[in-house]
């Protein structure tokens, strides 16, 4: 499967075209509703959710709520696109000096100077309406799609906050998915205890009162996984670097691990790696799961679990030092609206994402240009595995 995005923060739509999804699977636009609705929640939003409320269309590719096996094309409309037509109109202007709020004060963190370097922008509006996180509404959009086709084999996908400004959430993480999804979906920032959810809260709070922002680290567990998902042959065949590689490219998104991750440098090799076990009924498994479901890049049969660091906001209401790029004078980096703290959602974009990959790696694997011959070949696959 493949798919393209073409969005901007405040053009009038967003959209999507999936290429690759087989024939039969059920779809409807209430799924992807909710998950879209997942996404604009949270502790530490901004007004922009205040703005929209994100909707999907299903425009091609789907037929009395199954698809075809042709091309599916997503809509999300901008409600805000009203307040910003002459601003972001596709039409030809007499005098581009005369646009409105154009930007040449590119902000620390952004996209904004690269950006405008490359590709030659005066006016860097160019780049942030396109590098705006507000595209990820659509990784969500699709990653939905992406749960509903592991759900038809038997798989799980669940998301929590692990971390925000530094405090953490030690709870020990329950086995049972259902009940990961049940109680982050009960917490305003999306993680299981309710004590350390309150003080991430004020980290929250007193970050806005100073006008700063806070990130966090975000983990996404995967169950039900065949054995054997990814190759060890070639680089880009390696599961678990392409499920990093998505990840990374979640804005603001600085750091992946899987399994007990970088903690791995601080102890030795009899501490990590788990150990092998058999059983008629199970077949081959692990003792532990500290690798987070992989070896050699491929699958092992255990739940997959990866973790991602999202960096605080670089949009700040106490703005940091930035250089006119006209001017070449030195001024407080301007402003656009923005959230102190989006971790929450990123931890529902980041479900999205790895969702993506593990459901791209299954058609990958198994083929079938239907849903019916897909799963066939998928419990084909479990039943062999266990019985190797």
């Amino acid at each position: 499967m493949r798919f393209l995005t073409a969005s901007e923060s405040h053009g009038p739509q967003l959209t999507a075209i999936i290429e690759g999804l087989p024939a039969g699977l059920t779809l409807t636009a209430d799924r992807i509703n909710e998950e879209l609705r997942r996404r604009q929640g949270g502790y530490g939003r901004g007004r922009r959710m205040k703005i929209e409320t994100d909707q999907v269309q299903l425009l091609n590719g789907v037929r009395h709520g199954k698809t075809t096996g042709a091309p599916v094309t997503l809509v999300i409309e901008n409600k805000d696109w009203k307040n910003w037509t002459d601003i972001m109109g596709a039409e030809p202007v007499e005098d581009p000096s005369q646009i409105k709020k154009q930007v040449t004060r590119p902000r620390p963190g952004h996209a904004d100077l690269n950006g405008a370097i490359k590709y030659g922008h005066r006016d860097m509006r160019n780049v942030l309406e396109r590098s705006s996180a507000r595209e990820t509404a659509l990784r969500v959009a699709i990653g939905a799609i992406a749960k509903q086709i592991l759900e038809e084999v038997g798989m799980e996908v669940a998301g929590r906050v692990v971390n925000i400004g530094g405090v953490w959430d030690t709870s020990e993480r329950p086995d049972d998915l259902a009940l990961i999804r049940e109680k982050t979906e009960d917490s305003e920032v999306r993680c299981l205890d309710k004590q350390a959810e309150e003080k991430m809260k004020q980290a929250i709070d007193v970050a806005k009162e100073n006008g700063d922002s806070v990130g966090g680290i975000v983990e996404v567990i995967v169950s039900g996984a065949p054995i054997g998902l990814g190759s060890h042959v070639h680089y880009d065949r390696k599961l678990d670097a392409n499920i990093a590689r998505a990840v990374m490219s979640i804005n603001a998104f600085k750091g992946v691990e899987f399994g007990e991750g970088f903690d791995m440098a601080n102890r030795p090799g009899s501490q990590i790696h788990d150990e092998i076990t058999w059983s008629k009924e199970e077949g081959f498994s692990r003792k532990t799961n500290r690798l987070g479901g992989f070896e050699g890049g491929m699958t092992n049969g255990m739940p997959i679990i990866v973790r991602g660091v999202m960096k605080p906001i670089p949009t700040l209401y106490k703005p940091l030092q930035s250089v006119d790029i006209d001017s070449k004078e030195v001024f407080s980096a301007s402003i656009e609206r923005t959230d102190n703290c989006a971790v929450p959602a990123a931890s529902v974009v980041c479900e999205s994402v790895v969702a993506w990959e593990i459901a791209n790696e299954l058609l990958t694997t198994f083929g079938g240009d239907r849903m019916e011959e897909f799963v066939q070949r998928v419990n084909e696959r479990r039943k062999w595995a266990r019985e190797f």
